[in-house]
């Protein structure tokens, strides 16, 4: 990638980030790319999407994953090093990555809506203008934007935009909180790389009679209460890290695991294009998941513990959690299954959870860094994080990053696998 191009995306990053997380240390390396660079890119561009009220993360980062679909394909159509995720198109050796990689990742984000598209040609643009004229650009950009419009088309009517249709549980005449859920119910959303939203659904929650269910409704009424005398301050900081939500939570850090490890454009496409379209299967499965069983919340469950037939769990009329809690039903834990899917791509692909160190800020926690060097570290600290914000039993945390390291394995074992050739 030319150096030159490199600044200009450095320059618009620093200036143009809005809810994203901050990359700790120095400027990034020589061996960022097109893939990481746009992928910074499209963080700006989707953050929006995440603030409109029902569309919320979970369809900006279903843009992601489109995004990064498109740029896999079309740099793995000019070095044909993996099987394609959708669509391998015909392309001269000499073509320009570059150029296919942003153009395919600008025409999938001109989609937004107008303003975006305008703002998506003008970066395409100013990226692309210290390459050479020639046919090797040319044909980058052309084939880019062949590979973007085939994604799209496949995704053009996978359910994403059905309506809401969640029927709260309720007797006739009697009052339930009328606060809509968060974006749609996607109950017949069509997944990236899954057969199907249930192919993951885990097993019913636990008992309301069991000692574990007391277990763990104790632990979250006393550690996840806004008031909490148990919860440390280190303890607040991280559940308040972890409040951000998809893709910001997560894009960030592969991007810098991507650099960190010094991945080529073909490889650094391959990476986060398996977590992206993982993180958006783990939604859509745990979305199944959740509607499915429709399991309380800790502060419907520590409101009402006087009615759940456990002997060990005590009523505390007034509870409240560390934060607002998401209006969606509580089993599994969505940021589990995410963090978990993450890191299942990341095992399967490298083959350890072990990782170079990755140091991160928050915008739900200005000020805080935290830093890993072990995926396991790393959704253990988010599992305990949503414990600590009085989101999730300790149960469904459990559970939901066993599914998600079960996604990003399938992804992994089942799209973009690497060309055998007798070279190799």
């Amino acid at each position: 990638m030319p150096a030159s191009i490199g600044r200009t995306m450095r320059r618009s990053v620093s200036t143009g980030l809005i809810g994203g997380w901050l990359a700790v240390g120095a400027a990034a390396p020589a061996c960022a790319n097109v893939i990481t660079d746009w992928d910074d890119k499209a963080i700006i561009a989707v953050t929006p999407m995440s603030n409109l009220g029902n569309t919320s993360p979970y369809m900006a980062q279903r843009m992601m994953g489109m995004v990064h679909a498109a740029m896999f394909d079309a740099v793995n159509s000019i070095e044909r090093r993996y099987r394609p995720y959708l669509v391998q198109l015909p392309a001269d050796p000499a073509t320009s990555k570059e150029a296919a990689a942003a153009a395919a990742a600008a025409a999938v984000l001109t989609t937004i809506d107008e303003k975006t598209a305008g703002e998506m040609k003008a970066a395409l643009t100013n990226y692309l203008a210290p390459l050479p004229e020639g046919a090797a650009k040319s044909d980058g950009i052309q084939l880019g934007e062949a590979v973007a419009a085939k994604i799209l088309e496949a995704r053009a009517n996978d359910g994403s935009g059905a309506p809401d249709a969640y029927r709260p549980r309720t007797a006739p005449g009697v009052y339930v909180p009328t606060a809509i859920t968060i974006s749609s119910m996607w109950p017949n959303m069509k997944p990236f790389v899954l057969d199907s939203p249930s192919q993951f659904r885990p097993r019913p929650p636990v008992s309301l009679e069991s000692k574990e269910w007391a277990a763990d409704y104790n632990e979250i009424k006393e550690f996840g209460g806004q008031s909490s005398a148990k919860r440390t301050a280190q303890q607040t900081e991280i559940a308040r890290f972890w409040l951000v939500g998809p893709p910001v939570a997560y894009h960030p850090f592969v991007r810098k695991l991507a650099i960190a490890k010094r991945l080529d454009v073909i490889d650094s496409a391959r990476l986060m294009a398996l977590v992206s379209i993982g993180l958006t299967d783990a939604i859509i499965t745990v979305l199944d998941a959740k509607y499915h069983y429709n399991f309380w919340r800790p502060i419907t469950a520590i409101r009402n513990g006087d009615n759940d037939g456990n002997p060990a769990t005590d009523i505390e009329a007034t509870w409240q959690p560390l934060a607002n809690t998401p209006m969606h039903p509580e089993y599994p834990c969505a940021h589990c299954i995410q963090s978990g899917s993450v890191a299942g791509v990341v095992k399967a692909v490298f083959g350890s959870t072990e990782i170079p160190e990755i140091a991160m800020t928050s915008p739900t926690a200005p000020g805080v860094t935290r830093r890993w060097t072990n995926m396991t570290a790393l959704t253990e600290e988010i599992a305990n994080a949503r414990i600590w914000s009085g989101f999730h039993y300790r149960f469904s945390t459990r559970v939901g990053t066993e599914m998600g390291y079960q996604i990003g394995e399938y992804a992994v074992k089942n799209v973009m696998l690497p060309v055998v050739t007798g070279s190799r």
